[in-house]
């Protein structure tokens, strides 16, 4: 391999440190999270479901990057708590949608001040203009990709 084929060192490797900027914030999420007996991925489905109520499975598993086998696992936890109801049979089709309860909203609630408290330790060194710089930045990149 030659030296312009090779990535370079780690710490000059964007893809690299948008990996571990990615783990780190999912490892601050988890731990912000775990008082509240939510993991990243409930949390995810109950923030999209506030947001985008009635969603089928399958939609919510794409919306939070999780497997749809995975999703009916999240909804099952997340049901079984009375955070959010599925209906016994399908409406149309075989999707069941989901909705939050008062009490997935209430959860929810609490969740969301955990995350936005880790999410503002991770740009307390970006002054505002940086910080919108770097959300552009990141659209940016993912619409190259896609």
């Amino acid at each position: 391999m030659s030296q312009g084929e090779q990535v370079g060192p780690l710490d000059k490797a964007v893809g690299y440190m948008l990996k571990r900027a990615a783990t780190a914030l999912r490892t601050a999420m988890d731990t912000a999270l775990r008082p509240l007996d939510l993991t990243v991925p409930q949390y995810s489905c109950l923030e999209v479901l506030s947001q985008q109520a009635g969603l089928s499975n399958a939609e919510l598993a794409r919306a939070v990057f999780v497997t749809r086998q995975s999703m009916n696992l999240v909804l099952r936890g997340l049901q079984d708590r009375g955070l959010i109801t599925r209906p016994a049979t399908a409406p149309h089709g075989r999707a069941l949608p989901s909705q939050l309860t008062s009490a997935g909203r209430k959860q929810l609630r609490a969740a969301s001040a955990a995350v936005r408290a880790v999410e503002q330790r991770m740009l307390a060194p970006f002054s505002a203009p940086q910080q919108d710089r770097l959300l552009n930045d990141l659209v940016a990149c993912i619409e190259a990709l896609d």
